[in-house]
């Protein structure tokens, strides 16, 4: 009798554990079911020595019915991939990934870096409509989900878009991530588009890394006058993209040359640092001119101080400087990075239309992840760093 009742046990753990592998088969349309992938992941915050490399990571799940699984061919890297790393936003994206704090601290880890993704969609969501199995598709993926340093990486559908014909994988590899968090600042916060951007003069502090060149080139299209700083060795490099004017920084401050120059419309700020001392007075004043700066504090703060006081921190820091700035006739705003499969579909078209190319520094394999996040810690980019996770045309 006990035989019986141990056999009977067994049946039911062996269907109940096959029931909970496949429980994503109910929001999703392929009977396919693998569990574990080949991925670089970090245990622990740390340098480029707690990266590890595993062919047992965990498969991404469908969790939600507008999700789709993407067969990752190549993955752009960026600062914020070495920042994370080292355990920068850590409190922020843990309230993102589990509100409710249900699960432990660490509970992110393995966490999987990177934040761009060029590849094929290999699964879609029973409400996914506008996307199909095996269409190309590129995107930037947000910081609280795994990443593109896998096989495999699991997004919603609202952060995809279809990638541009005329780019390879690599290629287009090096776009979502620049593209999305210009499109945040410019658009979004600096209010340009390509109907009022024609004679405005944008100053871009910083403009031969990734988000710089891609800048570059979408407010050219756009009609604008460009002016960036950069080193005297990249000159040739930014103006190759479409910038009219070119200041060294490597010869001495840059306040003294921009300031001889005509006042601009709006500032974007990838530096950071003593840059808003005297940035703000770059702008026409009393004339809607905006100084927009990538680099804040609302992350720092929050790993700080905590969630309650960091975000109360960011406020009254933001608050106060925009008021201080607003007495002078300029409007000072934070640009945040934003995923957004909307503002690719934007920035596809331009791509198609031959109006911004990809710029690739430098290609890495898959073997060599940690060479490649060497690389972009080391800074003074001349475009992007990507990383070829599989061939063009493999068979998943």
């Amino acid at each position: 009798m006990s035989s019986v009742r141990h056999l009977m046990n067994s049946r039911c753990l062996f269907h109940l554990s096959k029931m909970k592998i496949c429980q994503r088969r109910l929001f999703s349309s392929t009977k396919t079911c693998r569990t574990i992938m080949p991925a670089w992941v970090i245990d622990k915050y740390g340098s480029n020595e707690v990266l590890r490399f595993t062919r047992n990571a965990s498969f991404p799940i469908i969790n939600y019915p507008n999700e789709v699984i993407v067969k990752v061919c190549a993955a752009g890297l960026n600062p914020l991939d070495v920042s994370m790393r080292g355990g920068y936003g850590a409190a922020t994206l843990s309230m993102k990934r589990d509100p409710l704090n249900i699960t432990q601290t660490g509970s992110e880890f393995p966490l999987i870096l990177g934040r761009e993704v060029s590849g094929v969609i290999m699964e879609c969501g029973l409400d996914v409509k506008y996307f199909s199995e095996r269409d190309e598709v590129w995107a930037a993926i947000p910081p609280w989900k795994q990443g593109s340093l896998a096989e495999f990486v699991v997004l919603s559908a609202n952060e995809v878009s279809h990638k541009p014909k005329c780019l390879s994988h690599i290629e287009a590899a090096a776009i979502p991530y620049v593209a999305t968090t210009a499109w945040s600042a410019l658009v979004n916060t600096g209010g340009l588009n390509k109907d009022n951007c024609a004679k405005k003069r944008i100053l871009i502090l910083g403009g031969s890394g990734g988000v710089g060149t891609f800048v570059i080139q979408m407010l050219k299209a756009w009609g604008a006058h460009v002016t960036v700083t950069c080193s005297q060795n990249a000159e040739q490099f930014v103006r190759g993209l479409g910038a009219d004017h070119v200041v060294d920084y490597t010869s001495g401050p840059v306040e003294e040359p921009l300031g001889a120059l005509e006042k601009f419309d709006l500032v974007l700020d990838n530096i950071g640092g003593d840059t808003e001392r005297w940035a703000l007075k770059l702008l026409k004043p009393w004339s809607g001119a905006k100084y927009v700066t990538l680099v804040t504090p609302f992350l720092q703060n929050t790993d700080l101080l905590g969630i309650a006081d960091g975000m109360m921190q960011t406020a009254a820091t933001v608050a106060t400087k925009a008021l201080k700035h607003l007495v002078n006739g300029v409007h000072y705003r934070w640009g945040f990075f934003a995923p957004s499969g909307p503002a690719l579909d934007e920035v596809r078209e331009m791509v198609d239309a031959g109006q911004i190319r990809a710029v690739v520094e430098e290609t890495f394999s898959f073997a060599q992840v940690p060479q490649a996040l060497e690389k972009v810690e080391k800074g003074h980019a001349r475009g992007k760093t990507v990383v070829q996770i599989s061939r063009e045309g493999d068979d998943s």
